[in-house]
């Protein structure tokens, strides 16, 4: 078990990139959050199996939908969150 933070820099608000990163982490069986931020970044914090998230990263360095283009990701491990239970998206 292994929870990442991410920043997603790019052509990523506004192109659906939340929703569609939410049902991978979900097909993934990942917890955590997805958000956008007043600097046009995406920020998000998922935690599952290792290879879950290997796949999740993968899913966000090409950019999850046609619309989007991701320029830099920046990764890093964080602390397990146990409470958590679902991927939500944050307003």
């Amino acid at each position: 078990m292994e929870r990442r933070h991410y920043i997603v820099h790019g052509r990523v608000q506004g192109v659906g990139f939340r929703a569609t990163i939410q049902q991978t982490a979900k097909q993934l069986d990942l917890v955590g959050w997805v958000k956008n931020k007043p600097d046009g970044t995406v920020e998000l914090e998922a935690q599952g199996e290792q290879e879950k998230l290997d796949d999740l990263q993968h899913e966000l360095e090409k950019g999850p939908t046609p619309f989007a283009s991701v320029r830099h990701l920046d990764v890093s491990t964080v602390a397990i969150e146990k409470e958590e239970k679902k991927f939500r998206v944050i307003h």
